[in-house]
């Protein structure tokens, strides 16, 4: 009798520890989409891809599904070591019953926060732990959260903009000698963007601006 109910505890044991595994699986899961937009460098490199796409005026060339995809691996391209230490500090620690649910939870909240502190504005940062009256940190893992994922994705969001007005430039003085050109010859009626997009698109082949869009991205977070 014993021996069953010995059996029947490390059993019940077990299957507690699989729901467990299968709970913090499905929410990983079910939070996956909010996590990698903003938590990783995914909104910086979307955006700035977007940007190449509207300076280019190219309408839908590339398609949504190529910057997407694109911004996906470079971000698990250069998420890769977070995502490394998070895997071998927590997850497989937590798999292999070596640690509970919540040391789990804040060995992996380190390496991003790490990343993520090491890419927010102070003055963002400031603003959220300000408006929620918490104490200042005294070291980056004290930080939380709630205040440090709105100011990296602010960070994130002004950072992406000031990339993208970069990449305008060129192009707009390429519409802009266009429609001097037309207006000088009287050709009024005829859209400059027409007559610009050959160029435009000329000059981004010719100076590799793909591989420079991309080398700038990935400099930008070293």
């Amino acid at each position: 009798m014993n021996e069953f109910m010995e059996f029947f505890n490390n059993s019940s044991s077990e299957s507690v520890s699989t729901s467990v595994k299968l709970f913090l699986l499905l929410t990983v899961l079910s939070l996956a989409p909010s996590i990698l937009i903003l938590m990783t460098s995914f909104t910086r490199i979307m955006i700035v891809l977007s940007f190449v796409r509207t300076s280019l005026a190219t309408q839908q060339m590339p398609p949504n599904q190529v910057l997407v995809g694109l911004s996906l691996f470079l971000t698990f391209f250069i998420m890769a070591p977070t995502f490394s230490q998070i895997n071998e500090e927590a997850l497989t620690p937590l798999f292999d019953d070596e640690i509970n649910l919540e040391q789990a939870y804040e060995r992996a909240a380190k390496p991003l926060k790490e990343f993520m502190s090491s890419h927010t504005r102070q003055k963002d940062l400031e603003l959220f732990l300000n408006y929620s009256q918490a104490e200042r940190p005294s070291t980056i893992n004290d930080i939380p959260l709630t205040a440090l994922v709105p100011a990296f994705a602010l960070s994130e969001l002004k950072t992406a903009f000031q990339i993208g007005f970069m990449i305008f430039i060129p192009f707009l003085v390429i519409d802009m000698v266009v429609a001097s050109i037309l207006m000088s010859m009287g050709m009024m009626m005829l859209p400059p963007v027409m007559i610009s997009l050959p160029f435009k698109i000329l000059l981004f082949v010719l100076v590799d601006g793909w591989y420079l869009v991309i080398k700038s991205l990935l400099q930008s977070f070293g």
